[in-house]
């Protein structure tokens, strides 16, 4: 086991998720397709009968999901091998292959379904970051949000950053971030000063409605700003008020609240330093991907 973890954290990119929420949700999924008989069409494929299958793109794109379809295909059956001829973050285009799926037919039709589902949907999230990155330029980050599908979090967020994203917090324990509904029965100061005395070690995000907000957030000495459904031209104010404010000392600008890729390019130039869009994890559309079955030893 620890020659295995080694190897794991050795092997791993920046783009890869974390192996046990890979695992977790591929053994989910699985369950899902399988409870209570299992595969009750691949039970009459006869176990002596091998394939090879192509998974290639339908659309023009940018893929990501391999850890899944790994994991997919060898909880089905480990001896099925999958050779990638891509990275996750690579471009795709209508027939690039993305990789080679060989070894028994029936455990391959078993786990089609399941690797297609996670290949697709996190190739879509990386197909709209890198569409958002795209339009703000290279010196402003493209942020996801918690706006994820329950129990594929982790998946997604690799997925952002396969697009060239970044990632917000990834759950309520990573920093401490003040919201309206936070700021409602607190003022700013004594929030950010309570939480500095009870979480010294973390960052204190604020969310700011309103260039004053902003201000007061900036001079009680938060780590961030988040802009919060201000408009481009409000929000250049905020920036701008929130630096005088800040007086040198540094602290992250964010501006998010219904940002699209329509109007993600005018909030990336009122200098701000992120900007944050549920629609990368909770809007993007499926790559078309599929999977074509060829028999060995038939034309």
């Amino acid at each position: 086991m620890v020659g295995k973890y080694a190897e794991v954290m050795v092997t791993s990119r920046p783009v890869d998720p974390p192996r046990h929420a890979v695992r977790s949700a591929v053994a989910l999924a699985l369950a899902e397709d399988l409870t209570p008989l299992g595969d009750l069409s691949a039970a009459l494929v006869p176990s002596t009968i091998r394939a090879t299958a192509v998974l290639a793109s339908r659309n023009t794109g940018v893929f990501a999901g391999r850890a899944c379809v790994d994991e997919a295909f060898a909880q089905v059956d480990e001896d099925v091998l999958v050779d990638w001829l891509v990275e996750d973050g690579a471009d795709v285009a209508p027939g690039t292959v993305a990789a080679r799926v060989s070894g028994s037919l029936a455990p391959i039709l078993t786990a089609e379904r399941t690797a297609l589902n996670f290949a697709r949907h996190l190739s879509g999230v990386a197909t709209l970051t890198r569409r958002f990155v795209e339009a703000v330029g290279p010196d402003v980050l493209v942020w996801d949000t918690r706006k994820t599908i329950p129990g594929l979090r982790a998946l997604e967020k690799a997925a952002v950053r396969a697009g060239g994203g970044a990632n917000h917090r990834g759950n309520l324990s990573d920093w401490v971030m003040l919201k309206d509904n936070h700021l409602a029965v607190l003022d700013v100061a004594t929030a950010v000063a309570r939480a500095r005395e009870v979480w010294p070690g973390r960052t204190i995000h604020v969310e700011c409605d309103s260039v004053e907000r902003a201000v007061a957030a900036a001079e009680a000495g938060a780590d961030a700003l988040l802009l919060d459904n201000l408009g481009p031209e409000d929000a250049a104010k905020a920036v701008q008020a929130a630096r005088e404010a800040l007086a040198g000392r540094r602290c992250l600008i964010e501006a998010s609240g219904g940002i699209t890729l329509e109007t993600v390019g005018s909030y990336a130039a009122t200098g701000v330093d992120a900007v944050s869009a549920g629609a990368l994890t909770d809007s993007a559309k499926a790559l078309d991907l599929g999977l074509d079955v060829e028999l060995e030893g038939r034309a």
